[in-house]
């Protein structure tokens, strides 16, 4: 008899309920919107509010505040949002402490009630927690993934096309290494309709645009004081849509390499092929010598980040 897929959001933040509302809205499963026991009449409240918004919108998605694990026995796709925000001043790197036991938590009990899922996590500092999910679990490496290049690409596509002046959806960009400031624009695979960014826009421009791209997570906090929510969640509803109506997308995302690009054992964002499987293809995409030595120096950061945890396990 079908059965409608079980999406389990965990953490019923500002990301959470954004996801929920995503998720429901385009009707890929029912919901359940899991935070911890201290935040369940959150969580339920949040969840109530969007069922009733469904009965405007007109979609018939189940959402389910809990704070129980045994709700999300069998989910076919987990969300991972659990964690502290940054703050200003902080970067991703400095919540590694606060959010390495979270995931661990986090980790143990998908383990007991979900292993099977293919599980998107969005908490920073994102490539360790990824990482040490993957490692508590036991997973595939197929079924584990980080959302990053897709938001971090999205907003490259967005500072072009203003620049530009045309519109965001004849921008293709691709964005690759890990999700902080060490991340690499590939300008080479950035195009306007086909036609290379170089070709109509200024480099001084473009170098601006990249640094801008690099700092887009801290900007967003500089002005509302906690981190972005909407382009992250949509984000990662794009990877969970491609992953449960087998769209075959490529995206870039992170993901563990084994070899791919020169790097082992680390987690690190690069375009893949995202269907019915889960990450389908790692695409080896052709690097200047500039572009992979910034590939190395984010390498590099990734990795020192997961030493950490490594060493704390």
């Amino acid at each position: 008899m079908p059965t409608r897929k079980k999406i389990g959001l965990i953490g019923a933040g500002n990301i959470g309920g954004e996801l929920a509302r995503l998720v429901a809205n385009k009707e890929l499963g029912d919901v359940v919107l899991f935070d911890i026991a201290s935040k369940e009449n959150f969580a339920k409240g949040k969840a109530l509010d969007l069922e009733q918004n469904g009965s405007v919108l007109g979609y018939d998605a189940s959402i389910r505040g809990t704070s129980n694990w045994d709700d999300l026995q069998g989910a076919d796709v987990l969300i991972i949002t659990a964690g502290v925000p940054r703050k200003p001043g902080q970067s991703r790197d400095d919540l590694v402490a606060t959010n390495l036991p979270i995931i661990r938590d986090v980790a143990s009990n998908a383990k007991r009630v979900c292993p099977d899922a293919f599980v998107i996590v969005i908490s920073n500092p994102l490539d360790a927690m990824v990482y040490e999910y993957k490692r508590v679990v036991g997973a595939p490496k197929e079924k584990v993934v980080g959302m990053a290049g897709v938001l971090d690409s999205a907003r490259m596509q967005l500072f072009l096309a203003r620049e530009a002046g045309v519109s965001v959806k004849d921008v293709r960009t691709t964005v690759l290494g890990g999700h902080g400031d060490d991340m690499v624009p590939v300008l080479g695979y950035c195009t306007i309709n086909g036609i290379p960014v170089g070709q109509v826009i200024a480099k001084e421009k473009l170098d601006a645009i990249v640094e801008r791209t690099r700092k887009g997570g801290g900007e967003i906090v500089g002005l509302m004081g906690t981190s972005a929510y909407y382009a992250p969640a949509t984000s990662a509803v794009a990877m969970a849509e491609a992953y449960l109506l087998d769209q075959k997308r490529l995206l870039p995302s992170a993901v563990y390499l084994d070899g791919e690009y020169g790097y082992k054992d680390i987690f690190m964002g690069v375009p893949v092929v995202i269907g019915g499987k889960g990450v389908e293809k790692i695409v080896q995409i052709d690097l200047t010598d500039d572009e992979k030595t910034m590939l190395a120096k984010s390498a590099k950061s990734v990795q020192s980040v997961i030493d950490v945890v490594k060493k704390s396990a």
